[in-house]
């Protein structure tokens, strides 16, 4: 008998497979599992030169599957600036003007994760809150969600951005009565300075993937699906030339603008394998929450004139994402809004009346606010909801003041989703929210906002149990790249993806499941990640 090159003993093996029994020990040989069983199951795998990690009693669960995350704009920001901690205009200004004080003139600072949604002041930042501090900086840093930026003068003036250009279609340049930019960029505008700022050099980008892929590893996370936002084939080629390197730790499921996909219609070249292939095309229907401009059937409640912004006429949407499934491209749409998740399922079944029956597997991306009939054709429809549990506490501590209390009420709608039969697939959308896995369980678990607000959660018929959400983020999160044959449970013949766990998550309170830390992780077969 062959020997195991690796063994997992004195554990508590949940595999994913079957009734929620429990495992002692994991053997694997190369990147693949032997055996998942017993102790006495596993003894006989083990050899001299076999190497051995005694679990002492942890939890040991498949390794996550994050099936939404940017991971080379997560990298950037890892090295750039970090506005998250801002609770104020005040402290934004400063930790802004920290950074720039850091750089060198001319050079641009970029970067940020700031959310006014908690700031006393009640405003959005404009340039001149960072102009003072910036004169010879370039200033361009996005909202946490991506879909907001703030640009100082200086930025502004390199990208020509002025009074006298027009919005761009699916985007807004915020002004003043007289026309003047405040700063803010929305959407498809953001592009209107993205396009003046250098690109990183060969050496940033790698290194913004090494740093990356090492804070998925120390997450657990061994599988990430990333996911367009604005990027180009450049990042394909980061990517390729990361795995040339033989230093992949999370193996990466790439989707790539369908605008761009549907100008080129080329596959791109370099290696695709296991750790590194092309997942399908992405586009958008709608905008985001925080920054007013998801799609709603009716206006905010804060914005009585405003219902948000269609990134792309529906007609124009189902014919480049007709063209991208009948080449075999799985899509994956981000729609946030009630009208615009309507919209894209309209989309959907022209595209699926249009090129015939198949395992397509649709996917919306955010999910985040639906009408009820929805939910039923999502079901139909075999659509899967890609959805961002850690969004929940992001945003329901302010979300009713934009869209209501009754439109929260199905504001991610979890367990409705699950009752009706709709497969959901967790991710983070990192660097937009954490891209720990057990901050995403506990959020979709508990739906609890912090201290000060309701112990049973922000609409806790929503809540799902510890079991569905970790599916979500394995089995489930397989399913929705097409690798559930390869991935997502552990048993023999499975890739070798798994994490080690300080705390049992199904036993330990709800709330406190976050808490828990990633011990070990293995992926391929490899160690790693050692806490």
């Amino acid at each position: 008998m062959a020997h195991a090159s690796l063994v997992v003993t004195n554990a508590a093996v949940w595999s994913g497979t079957g009734p929620a029994g429990r495992h002692q020990a994991i053997a694997v040989r190369g990147d693949r599992i032997l055996a998942v069983g017993s102790m006495a199951d596993v003894a006989p795998f083990i050899g001299a030169a076999t190497k051995e990690i005694d679990a002492a009693g942890n939890l040991v669960l498949p390794g996550f599957n994050d099936s939404h995350a940017h991971l080379l704009l997560g990298g950037y920001q890892l090295l750039s600036a970090d506005l998250r901690g801002a609770r104020s205009m005040v402290e934004f200004a400063a930790l802004v003007a920290a950074r720039a004080h850091a750089l060198p003139p001319g050079k641009w600072l970029t970067g940020g994760n700031w959310d006014d949604g908690a700031w006393p002041d009640k405003r959005l930042p404009a340039k001149e809150d960072i102009d003072p501090y910036t004169p010879a900086t370039p200033v361009f840093v996005t909202r946490s969600d991506l879909h907001m930026g703030l640009a100082n003068s200086a930025a502004l003036s390199l990208a020509g951005v002025t009074a006298a250009m027009p919005d761009p279609v699916g985007g807004a340049i915020v002004r003043r009565p007289n026309g003047e930019p405040t700063g803010i960029l929305k959407d498809a505008a953001l592009d209107l300075v993205r396009r003046a700022i250098p690109p990183p050099s060969a050496d940033d980008s790698l290194a913004a993937v090494a740093k990356a892929a090492a804070l998925a590893a120390s997450l657990g996370v061994t599988s990430l699906q990333d996911m367009a936002v604005g990027e180009t084939w450049e990042n394909w080629r980061i990517f390729q030339a990361f795995r040339e390197r033989r230093e992949m730790t999370v193996r990466l499921c790439v989707r790539m603008p369908l605008a761009e996909w549907s100008a080129d219609r080329q596959a791109p070249g370099g290696i695709q394998d296991e750790w590194l292939r092309l997942g399908g095309v992405k586009s958008f229907v709608d905008g985001s929450l925080g920054s007013a401009t998801a799609l709603f059937f009716a206006p905010y409640d804060d914005e009585p004139d405003n219902r948000g912004l269609l990134m792309h006429q529906p007609a124009e949407l189902a014919n480049q994402l007709a063209v991208a499934d009948g080449a075999g491209l799985q899509a994956a749409v981000h729609a946030i809004g009630d009208r615009a998740n309507s919209i894209l399922l309209d989309v959907f079944t022209a595209v699926a009346a249009r090129n015939g029956a198949r395992d397509r597997r649709f996917r919306v991306e955010h999910a985040q606010h639906l009408a009820v009939a929805d939910i039923a054709r999502m079901a139909a429809l075999g659509v899967i909801a890609a959805v961002q549990p850690s969004h929940v506490v992001d945003d329901g501590r302010w979300a009713e003041r934009r869209i209501g209390a009754e439109r929260a009420k199905f504001a991610y709608p979890f367990r409705s989703l699950l009752d009706a039969g709709v497969i959901l697939a967790f991710g983070s959308d990192w660097p937009v929210a954490s891209l720990d896995p057990l901050a995403g369980i506990q959020a979709a678990v508990t739906r609890r906002l912090g201290v000060g607000y309701s112990p049973e959660g922000w609409h806790p018929e929503q809540r799902i149990g510890v079991a569905e959400a970790v599916r979500a983020y394995t089995a489930a999160a397989a399913y929705a790249e097409f690798a559930e044959a390869d991935k997502g449970v552990l048993a023999p013949g499975k890739s070798a993806d798994f994490v080690v766990l300080s705390h049992d998550i199904f036993v330990l309170p709800p709330e406190e499941i976050a808490a828990a830390k990633v011990l070990c992780t293995v992926c391929g077969g490899k160690v790693v990640y050692e806490q």
